[in-house]
């Protein structure tokens, strides 16, 4: 079975590694590398490392819309299946109608909810008990093609990158059984009436609210790790949340949302619009991540002090 696959970022790689060790992986697309951080250094996007590593043809066009060159580069590849996992550009349908049997994306969510670029995320910042990975049809619109296939998972208190790399496995033993299958899988059409959208997150998302409720918050920090993770200001100064646990369910009426309560030697918690957070683990911008007990050894705040949504 002669596969394409479109892939970018480190979620597509255990699905990239699972075809490779079943199948004939004929071409890797990736997007371009792009400088990384304030260094600028040029670095390889994660599925591109693979590549080099095993010996896949790869290319990394710029664009795919009426680019005439990929498109007679991945006609030539004549493939059984195009495979796409987090490739982070549109495919048009020119590419898509190429391969003999299919172009198939493999989506980590339960179509129709959270269709678009950060499904993990915002089932985990909404509170959803469930998500998981469908593999399906793909056509010219957002993550609208039939259904194939579905696997769900419960999301507990995971945090977005654990719930990522557990999708990415249960997607790398869906998409084999998609393929093995595909004659006999009956597609399914997707509820327009029940689809939701998932947008690319920013990092305005990550800005702490105080007077939501302490549950509400805690989600937004397990869903936005590990970009653009959730923040806060305290003296000018960004700090970053990383982790926490809800200690007070009940109405804090006597404490203004994001007040400083409960100092210890090793730990704090911030009041919110509903219930208290203790928080567990956090980072002022540009130094270290450390657990609370560290961060109060080298940082001074006080009880009554408050965290703010904004700098100055």
């Amino acid at each position: 079975m002669d596969i394409v696959f479109f892939g970018t970022p480190e979620i597509a790689i255990p699905i990239l590694s699972t075809l490779h060790n079943h199948y004939n992986i004929k071409l890797l697309v990736c997007k371009s590398d792009k400088p990384q951080k304030r260094g600028q250094n040029i670095i390889s996007c994660p599925t591109k490392t693979f590549a080099l590593t095993h010996n896949i043809p790869f290319i990394q066009p710029s664009k795919l819309k009426n680019n005439k060159e990929i498109f007679e580069v991945l006609k030539s590849t004549n493939p059984d299946f195009i495979i796409v996992v987090a490739y982070g550009l549109i495919l048009p349908s020119s590419i898509l109608n190429i391969p003999k049997k299919a172009s198939i994306n493999v989506h980590f969510s339960l179509l129709p909810k959270y269709r678009g670029a950060a499904p993990v995320n915002w089932a985990v910042i909404n509170g959803e008990k469930y998500t998981g990975v469908t593999t399906m049809l793909m056509n010219s619109s957002l993550d609208g093609g039939d259904i194939l296939l579905q696997q769900s998972t419960i999301i507990d208190n995971k945090s977005a990158p654990e719930l990522c790399s557990e999708l990415a496995t249960l997607g790398s033993k869906l998409i084999i059984k998609t393929i093995n299958n595909f004659s006999n899988i009956k597609r399914k059409k997707q509820n327009e009436k029940k689809a939701s959208y998932a947008p690319l997150l920013k990092k305005e998302d990550g800005l702490i609210d105080w007077s939501r409720s302490a549950v509400e918050i805690e989600r937004r920090m397990r869903g936005l790790l590990n970009w653009p993770t959730a923040y806060s200001y305290s003296n000018g100064k960004l700090i970053k949340f990383y982790s926490a646990t809800i200690v007070n369910k009940i109405p804090t009426n006597k404490y203004k949302p994001g007040e400083i309560v409960n100092i210890s030697k090793d730990s704090f918690c911030i009041a919110t619009g509903n219930g208290l957070l203790e928080i567990h683990k956090l980072q002022i911008e540009g130094k270290k991540i450390l657990n609370t007990a560290d961060f109060l050894r080298g940082y001074r705040i006080e009880k009554g002090s408050c965290f703010s949504t904004n700098k100055h």
